[in-house]
This record gives C-alpha cells, sequence and structure tokens, in this order.
C-alpha cells in the first residue's frame, strides 16, 4: 500500500479520511478475486463477527461460516454452553440451512415467534421427522394466534432430494415460484435450502475445519483460570482462541496469551486489542498468531468520549499490520465498519479479516430478540461489552456490592436500536453486500488476492466534503 503521490499525511487518519485510486487492471472479474484470507485461521472471506453478546450466537456463527466468515462466540458465556453451541455448529450442513421445525398441533403464535430467528422465514411442520407441510408469515396473518399448524400449512410441500445439483434446485424453485423448499434424505427432512441459497452455495466456500464441519471461535478473557477455560474450549473442538481485552497492551493481557499459546498446539491464538506497533509485537512475541486492532471506534463503544484514549483506525490497522507483516503474522481490524468501502479499505492498510459488530446487529441471525417499534419497522437490541448492561451480565457471580461497584465503570451503550433494512434483513445479505464491494475494490486495484490488494492499493487523503461527494443520493437535491 502506497499513499498517492507518496504524501504520507503527518496525522492520523480513519476509513472516512482516505480513498482508494483506480489503477490498470488485468483482472476482468469480481469471481477472478479470491478473498481466502492470508492468516491461516481458515476463512474464505474477510469478514469476522464480533464477540458481542447481543449479536454472536449459534445462528450467527453457524451462518457465517457457511459463507466463509467466523463469528467469534462471547467470553461472558459458560464454557458448557459455548461447547454445546461448537457441537450444534459443526453439526450444521455446509449447504442446507437450519430449518425452523414445529408439529402440526403447533399454534400459529408459536410460529411466529420463531420466523424472526432465520431469514428464510418459513417453519417446516414435520410429523416423525417426515415434512408434511410449510408455513409462511403471509399464512399466519388474519388468524387467531392459538391456530393450529395444520389449519394454515401448505399441505405436501415440494421437497429437494439431498445431493441435488445447485443449478437444478435454483431451477426447480424458481419453476414453482417458491423461495424456499425443505431438503430430504428419502423422507426425512435434512435441511432447508432457498434460490438465493443455492447461488450462494455455487459462489462461497464455506469456512470449515480439518474434518469438514463449520468453523468455530471462541473469546476467552484475561482474568481467572484463563489457560484452564483455553483448554475447556479446545476440548469442546473450539478452532480459534480468541484472548480478548479492551487494552490489550498491558502485562495482564501479555500473561493472558502466554498462558494460552503453551496450551492451544496448533490452534490459532487472536489477540487484541491495541493500536500500535510496539503492542502489535509485544503480542506477538507472547504468542498470538493474529492481533486485533482497534481501540474506540465501534458503534457501542464510548471509551473515547468517556477517556480520550484511542487511535483514528485506519492508521491503527496499517501500523499494527506493517509491525505484525515484519514477524510473519497477521491483524484483524476490529471496529468502526459501516459500509463496505471500510472493509475494502481495512484489507487495503494490511489487514487479513475485519471483525463487524454493530452493523451485524440488525439481521435475523443476531442473538438478540426481534422487536416492532409501533411503526411497523422491525429491530433488535445491541449493547457495548463495556456497558453497564454487559458488566451485569459479566458479573452476576459476584457479591451485590462488587457488581455495584463493578457497574460504576462503564465505556459503553447499554442500549440501542438497531434496525433491520428491509433490502437487507438478514446476515447473508450484507455479506453478499461486502464481498461485491470488496471484490470490485480489488478488481480497480488489479488485485487477485488479498494480500495483492494490499500491495497495489494506492490511497489518497480527502476532506469531509470529498467523502460527501462520493455517497449517493437516495432523493434528488
Amino acid at each position: 500500500m502506497r499513499f498517492l503521490g507518496d504524501r504520507r499525511p503527518d496525522h492520523d487518519l480513519t476509513y472516512s479520511d482516505v480513498f482508494m485510486v483506480p489503477a490498470h487492471s488485468t483482472v476482468g472479474s469480481r469471481l477472478e478475486v479470491d478473498l481466502t484470507t492470508p492468516d491461516r485461521v481458515g476463512t474464505t472471506v474477510p469478514i469476522v463477527v464480533a464477540n458481542m453478546t447481543a449479536i454472536s450466537g449459534r445462528r450467527m456463527a453457524e451462518t457465517v461460516a457457511r459463507r466463509g466468515g467466523l463469528a467469534v462466540l462471547p467470553q461472558d458465556i459458560p464454557i458448557d454452553v459455548v461447547g454445546e453451541v461448537v457441537s450444534w455448529v459443526k453439526s450444521r450442513h455446509t449447504v442446507y440451512d437450519t430449518p425452523i421445525t414445529l408439529g402440526p398441533t403447533s399454534t400459529v403464535a408459536e410460529a411466529l415467534s420463531l420466523m424472526g430467528k432465520r431469514a428464510h422465514g418459513v417453519v417446516v411442520v414435520v410429523q416423525a421427522g417426515r415434512p408434511v407441510g410449510v408455513v409462511t408469515d403471509g399464512a399466519c396473518q388474519g388468524v387467531d394466534r392459538f391456530t393450529q399448524l395444520s389449519e394454515v400449512m401448505t399441505p405436501e410441500p415440494l421437497t429437494i432430494p439431498a445431493g441435488t445439483d445447485l443449478p437444478k434446485v435454483f431451477d426447480v424453485l424458481s419453476a414453482e415460484r417458491i423461495s424456499a423448499a425443505p431438503v430430504v434424505d428419502g423422507d426425512q427432512l435434512v435441511g432447508l435450502i432457498t434460490r438465493k441459497g443455492a447461488l450462494r452455495s455455487a459462489i462461497y466456500a464455506p469456512a470449515v475445519d480439518s474434518a469438514g464441519q463449520l468453523l468455530t471461535a471462541a473469546a476467552v478473557g484475561i482474568n481467572g483460570d484463563v489457560a484452564g477455560k483455553a483448554e475447556a474450549l479446545l476440548a469442546h473442538g473450539v478452532d480459534v482462541l480468541v484472548v480478548d481485552t479492551a487494552h490489550g497492551h498491558q502485562e495482564k493481557a501479555v500473561e493472558a496469551v502466554r498462558a494460552v499459546r503453551a496450551v492451544a498446539g496448533t490452534t490459532p491464538v487472536v489477540a487484541g486489542n491495541v493500536v500500535t506497533a510496539e503492542g502489535t509485537r509485544d503480542l506477538v512475541e507472547a504468542g498470538a498468531d493474529v492481533v486485533k486492532v482497534g481501540v474506540g471506534p465501534g458503534a457501542m463503544c464510548t471509551t473515547r468520549m468517556m477517556t480520550g484514549v484511542g487511535r483514528p483506525q485506519f492508521s491503527a490497522v496499517e501500523e499494527c499490520a506493517a509491525a505484525a507483516r515484519e514477524l510473519g503474522k497477521h491483524v484483524w481490524a476490529d471496529g468502526g465498519v459501516k459500509h463496505p468501502r471500510d472493509v475494502a479499505l481495512a484489507l487495503a492498510a494490511g489487514a487479513a479479516n475485519v471483525m463487524i459488530g454493530s452493523w451485524f446487529a440488525g439481521t435475523y441471525e443476531s442473538a438478540g430478540d426481534l422487536y416492532d417499534d409501533g411503526t411497523g419497522r422491525k429491530y433488535k437490541e445491541s449493547f457495548g461489552m463495556a456497558s453497564a448492561r454487559a458488566v451485569k451480565a459479566r458479573t452476576a457471580t459476584q457479591s451485590g456490592f462488587d457488581r455495584a461497584r463493578a457497574g460504576l465503570f462503564e465505556e459503553g451503550i447499554s442500549s440501542s436500536r438497531m434496525y433491520l433494512d428491509p433490502a437487507r434483513p438478514g446476515v447473508e445479505d450484507l455479506i453478499d453486500q461486502i464481498v461485491a464491494g470488496v471484490r470490485s475494490s480489488a478488481t480497480y486495484a488489479g488485485a487477485r488476492t488479498v494480500d495483492e490488494l494490499h500491495e497495489r492499493a494506492v490511497l489518497g487523503v480527502q476532506s469531509a466534503a470529498g467523502y460527501e461527494e462520493g455517497r449517493p443520493q437516495p432523493t434528488s437535491w
């Protein structure tokens, strides 16, 4: 990466401050761009879901891994629960979605309460493991909420035999004018596939472990028996360990990384967060394979306003990535991403993966419950991991006095409404948008890989007016 005219600014930059310049390119199509990440954690697209309680859970982990990314399960989740989630995710199919299932005597109210958990919005009615009907949101409208599904379902639905070629699946669903169908092995339900899902599975390669099962990651804090927690996570089959704390460049964090590295074996260890080359080198020397970069850029984070501590994210990523590369390691850019351009710029700065939190909070797959604001707009609640709400959950086993004392020190928003975008309500919709943008950025730079994007990117610095000029106008001016 270099700056236009080799004019490096003398001040730090964030994503809005920079732009990428087109270069001579021999890349003829976006599909020629391979977004497999160079950090060797196993992701085939450079997207990692941040370990936030309101965002990263089993549905998110399954869906994102199927499309090549990785979700990090939060450190606040009990180890045994993490084990259950990891086992569940690894038992999921790498092509077919997990269906929402209910019995014929289940009610419309039950169906409606579950439809918001999955972007496909379909409930499969099963009997003895066999799909006997499907129910959509439209079928549930205008009927009593206690109506049984047998009365509103579409009986004897079209089913797709397991192993059917994806183009044929797409053609069959299109010909029948339906968006989704149950997948069966014999007469037993094994999954659900949508028209978009068939297309996506032909484009994306899932992130999988050596056994071909979906990839998982989990965070561990720096307090208590860090090595013991890491060993327990590894025993449950976690593929990537993330040592996570707001201030990664402290001795306690460095010691925690050493402890995790000592038990991790060949499992990748990610650690952070830092914003300097020195912090990066210290964590790498302690045993980190990947360093997380970012203090204060997250949408739910109030660290900079509370403490004045942090650093503009683009410059932080650039400096830390350069330091990590000198040691043969990599960084993840964590926070501050609001548009596909930001992901592309983080990769241009040298990141191997980009962590996304709040942007994914407003999706069907996030861990939060779905609400209606009274006007018909759907949203989910999100909160920062250093907020009073998160601290309260994290200190649940402590005395009332200690919990109250910890609650005095918060650096995050405790409740924020993250609205679902009607055009992109599922996390896969956002992944499509991000991957399309990043692949297009790579073609502009003449790059076929993530590493080449970093090597070939030429960036300039712009004013606020320059950034505003690049924004689309939804209405006439």
